[in-house]
């Protein structure tokens, strides 16, 4: 059994330690301090980044009873793929009668056609008539002249001569009418050619509005088909057979996985240095710090969370809680580093813009981004 340390060999013994506690805590300091200046300072992290893509929604423009489901969730679906397909009868009937519709305004239109031929016709009869009455109105009053000098001598009655003039005025009656009847046939015309003149049969307004009823009936015919816009999986259907769905109601969704991206938040303190193009690194919390993302950022968030809220702040307390929320940006992962996230291959998108609200209880519930300063190995 050893001997008990005397106090003087119990207070070099604790010098000692703390001696080499203090040096282990000035080496962590330094080696921190090292690090932090010729590293750290260069990157800013983020634990507020989630994983965003395009989510397109599948509703019907028509209304109509479901008779067949071409997908479940999720499902892989490609572009053009049949999701959904209505009943077609109701439809079907309506083309049926908009084309039947269509081809009996085109003969109504040959009609008009056709009827100015004979209109003209019964113009050319009038006129005959009229000049007919004309010429008869004419040798009447001849007659009436010739007798009008011989009544003096008595050799004309007075009352043959009463007829006489009857007889005339009675041919100028029948030549007014006569007038008439061309005048109301040539107005007759001119209105038929109102609806005809400078224009075809297949140009006619009548048969134009007809073929357009027949194309919305095609439409609505062909719409009774819904496909898949993109390709993707599917999610959150909730059609089901012989339900009745009516025009614009959701039915599913198609998530294109192959099309994604990272929403990152920043606070107001590390969006000095960020810039678009600079290199990012994600660290997904299915994997860990195992695997790692590289990407570039693509854009900038043009406000804040609260700019954007359905109810905005509206107080100084709220406006300096928003601030710690100020930026977002978006990280686009470099081809050579795309691969799964959440169990779903990754791609990249555009250098679009967008902003995403999120409580403050959800910020640790994303990724970790990195990302790299412009003035990066700057000494």
């Amino acid at each position: 059994m050893s001997a008990p340390l005397t106090p003087t060999e119990n207070k070099t013994a604790r010098r000692r330690g703390l001696t080499l506690i203090a040096v282990a805590v000035v080496l962590v300091g330094i080696g921190w301090g090292g690090w932090h200046w010729v590293t750290g300072r260069h990157f800013e992290t983020t634990d507020n980044a989630y994983v965003a893509g395009n989510v397109v929604q599948i509703t019907p423009q028509v209304g109509g009873t479901v008779v067949a489901i071409g997908a479940d969730d999720t499902d892989h679906v490609l572009a053009g793929q049949l999701l959904v397909r209505l009943d077609p009868a109701d439809a079907r009937v309506a083309l049926d009668q908009a084309q039947a519709q269509l081809a009996q305004t085109v003969r109504e239109v040959r009609g008009l056609y056709a009827n100015n031929a004979t209109l003209q016709a019964q113009i050319s009869l009038r006129q005959a008539d009229l000049t007919r009455a004309q010429a008869e109105a004419t040798r009447l009053q001849d007659d009436v002249n010739r007798r009008a000098p011989l009544m003096a001598s008595g050799a004309v009655g007075k009352e043959e001569f009463q007829h006489a003039n009857a007889v005339v005025n009675t041919a100028k009656s029948t030549v007014a009418a006569a007038q008439a009847a061309v005048l109301a046939a040539q107005e007759q015309l001119a209105a038929s050619q109102t609806q005809t003149d400078g224009t075809r049969i297949e140009e006619h307004p009548g048969v134009l509005r007809a073929a357009a009823r027949v194309r919305e009936a095609f439409l609505a015919l062909q719409r009774m088909e819904l496909v898949a816009p993109i390709s993707g999986h599917i999610a959150k259907r909730g059609v089901q057979l012989g339900q009745r769905v009516a025009a614009g109601a959701p039915l599913m969704t198609v998530v294109a996985l192959n099309d994604l991206w990272v929403d990152a938040n920043f606070k107001e303190s590390q969006l000095q240095t960020l810039r678009i193009g600079q290199s990012a690194e994600l660290e997904a919390d299915v994997y860990g710090n195992k695997v790692k993302y590289h990407g570039t950022v693509v854009g900038m968030g043009a406000g804040t969370g609260a700019a954007f809220a359905l109810l905005p702040a509206q107080n100084a307390t709220a406006a300096r809680a928003g601030a710690h929320h100020a930026g977002c940006g978006r990280d686009r992962r470099a081809p050579a580093a795309r691969g799964p996230v959440h169990g779903r291959p990754c791609g990249h998108r555009g250098p679009e813009w967008q902003n995403r609200l999120r409580h403050t209880a959800q910020r640790s519930r994303g990724h970790h981004q990195r990302i790299r300063r412009p003035d990066a190995g700057r000494r």
